[in-house]
């Protein structure tokens, strides 16, 4: 007899083909969803949390949010996050131009009028506690394609000794060879020429011209209105001795591509108003500069394109903050954009090789020790991996008396897909200074962000295999490097991806906050634009996972270099070590403000007493964090001190 299965057994028959079908079908999306929720349960377990830290979004509401490019803390606590235009040419277009205050304790937000597009400048802590912020956007790239009117480089001359001349914008310039006029955009102050005399005789031998730099663009659209060689230029509207002197000269006047322009622009940001202040424009335009603190508490401003879309030739200038004006410093030195130029504990300046960018690949790349009072330059040897310093962050280790510099990752010249996965070491005490390598990371690694800790640990976090995350390339990792042992651990890894305009920033609570990117295209395939990163995420390190931290009570506000602040503590454990932490100002991975000195300690009853060095040049004047950590690293909350 042919054996027939039961209704009932027919009915399970199907359901478990049912079941099997649609586990075949959803399998992928079970198995995700189960690994998601696995993940989700393992980060968030204490053990887990306390060897390797957790990351959180932080929770800005619409009205907020913004394409933070610069991050800065403030002395009051709260964090300056800036995105004047934020690579966005609608929004410079508009005149669009945004910055945000965060208060990290009450996670409170407020819009900060902001007077012109800071879009890519450069900034620094001042003595004072503002900050110094220089330079930004005067006009957006334009790609071979989309530019329509021939334009370039002007350089006017100008030969009489006896007085500078203005040309107002709108000025007309007409070659005399080919015809074509063209008119510049802004005014020019091209200064007198200079009588050269022969040093042994005393005789005059020359005027050398004056000379100011100009863009100038065709007056219609078309190929047919620009030039392909050098020519001389008269000036339209000059009159007498003034036709005869000055004049114009440029080369090819094209429908090349034009760079990103710079604007002279400066304001310090006072964090007590909460408002930005004009004070006295620079003396070059720069865009990509950096800004770094001297010794005196003045403020050397460095490199950047200038108004024309050119790397400015070399003229370095400083800014006085009690004068509020800027002065040439009368040495020419060319670095890349964006150079990484650090102040060393003899006044000295110590340039990594670190840029972000713009700049020949054969001029201004090497490392060394700079000299300022005698432009001088020493070169260290060693680095390796050297052509692939772009975009690759340069960190002074802790303690800062130390003089130890690690350069980490890195990339080559411009939209190259080359990265380095280096770290590279260099002890400037030594004698005869030279970089060798560290610990490598686990992969080459452009824009790489990182942020000294209170315990001495270096967050590394972020960053991208190739030119801006193209192909998918984001490096979702972070590690804590131990420059004691020279080893990388790694730790919790973020949610998003970080390269392009992307930056970190250490909080007075021992946390850090990571922001920005500017992925080139939104897709491992590179079809879809990229959208800029507007979300921040705040990492935990696992010492605030520990429990009880130490807590200074009450002690000075100001503490001079060479003095002594008692302060008092609650903590039951140990206290084994103090040090200053100079907040961090950082855009395009560049931050030559972080700094962590090492403070004297004694402890004594109900408290400890610390000593701050005595050199102004370790200990800028300015205000700082004062963490301290006991006996199993953990480390306080950060109190704000006064170094006058």
């Amino acid at each position: 007899m042919k054996y027939r299965p039961s209704l009932r057994t027919r009915r399970m028959a199907i359901s478990t083909a049912v079941v099997l079908a649609l586990s075949g079908a959803n399998g992928p999306w079970v198995y995700r969803f189960s690994s998601e929720r696995y993940h989700e349960y393992k980060i968030n377990k204490p053990d887990y949390k306390a060897a390797n830290g957790h990351w959180d979004f932080l929770d800005i509401p619409s009205g907020y949010r913004i394409n933070t490019i610069h991050a800065a803390l403030l002395h009051t606590g709260k964090v300056l996050l800036v995105a004047g235009s934020g690579n966005n040419r609608k929004n410079f277009d508009a005149k669009s131009f945004r910055s945000v205050l965060w208060d990290p304790k009450t996670d409170e937000f407020k819009n900060i009028p902001t007077p012109k597009d800071m879009f890519c400048s450069g900034h620094t802590q001042l003595p004072d506690g503002k900050l110094l912020i220089a330079g930004g956007t005067r006009r957006y790239e334009k790609l071979k394609g989309d530019v329509t009117k021939a334009g370039g480089l002007m350089i006017v001359h100008n030969e009489d000794p006896d007085k500078p001349i203005t040309l107002p914008a709108g000025t007309r310039f007409t070659g005399s060879a080919n015809g074509r006029t063209f008119v510049s955009e802004d005014p020019v102050l091209v200064e007198r020429a200079t009588k050269v005399f022969d040093r042994r005789t005393g005789a005059f031998l020359r005027n050398d011209a004056g000379l100011g730099r100009i863009y100038v663009e065709a007056r219609k659209s078309g190929e047919e209105y620009g030039t392909g060689t050098e020519d001389n230029y008269r000036i339209a509207g000059l009159t007498g001795s003034d036709a005869r002197n000055v004049y114009g000269i440029a080369q090819k006047l094209a429908l090349d591509k034009k760079d990103f322009q710079g604007i002279r622009e400066a304001f310090e940001f006072d964090p007590v108003a909460e408002k930005y202040i004009t004070v006295d424009p620079m003396n070059e335009a720069r865009w990509y500069p950096t800004l770094t603190t001297l010794r005196d508490g003045r403020v050397l401003a460095l490199s950047g394109l200038d108004e024309i879309g050119q790397i400015v030739p070399g003229k370095d200038e400083i800014y006085d903050p009690k004068t509020r004006k800027w002065q040439y410093t009368g040495i020419v030195r060319r670095f890349p954009t964006y150079p990484a130029v650090f102040l060393l504990n003899d006044g000295k300046l110590f340039y990594s090789g670190s840029n972000a960018g713009y700049g020949p690949a054969d001029a201004g790349r090497e490392p060394g020790i700079w000299d300022l009072t005698t432009n001088s330059f020493s070169k260290i040897p060693g680095l390796s991996d050297a052509d692939e310093m772009e975009t690759s962050a340069t960190v002074r280790l802790p303690p800062a008396q130390d003089e130890k510099f690690m350069v980490i990752g890195g990339g080559g010249v411009g939209e190259s897909d080359r990265s380095s996965a280096k770290s590279r070491l260099v002890d400037l005490k030594d004698p005869s200074p030279r970089f060798r390598d560290g610990a490598s990371l686990e992969e080459g690694t452009r824009y790489p962000s990182a942020s000294l800790l209170p315990d001495d640990s270096l967050l590394v976090t972020g960053g991208s295999n190739d030119y801006r995350g193209r192909g998918g390339s984001n490096v979702l990792q972070a590690r804590l490097y131990d420059p004691r042992t020279d080893t990388y651990k790694r730790v919790a890894d973020p949610a998003v991806g970080r390269n392009y305009h992307s930056g970190s920033v250490l909080l007075p609570d021992g946390r850090v906050m990571v922001f920005g990117s500017d992925s080139l295209y939104a897709d491992r395939a590179n079809t879809r634009p990229g959208v800029f990163e507007q979300r921040i995420e705040i990492y935990t390190p696992p010492y605030l996972y520990r429990g009880s931290r130490p807590e200074l009570t009450a002690g000075p506000k100001t503490i001079r270099r060479g003095g002594t602040g008692r302060f008092t503590t609650a903590h039951g454990a140990p206290i084994t070590s103090a040090k200053l932490m100079r907040p961090s100002a950082v855009t395009h991975v560049t931050d030559t403000d972080q700094r962590s000195v090492a403070l004297g300690l004694k402890r004594t009853a109900g408290g400890i007493t610390v000593t701050v060095p005595g050199n102004r040049a370790l200990v800028p004047s300015g205000w700082y964090m004062l963490f301290v950590t006991d006996d199993r690293g953990t480390p306080s909350d950060g109190t704000w001190v006064d170094v006058p």
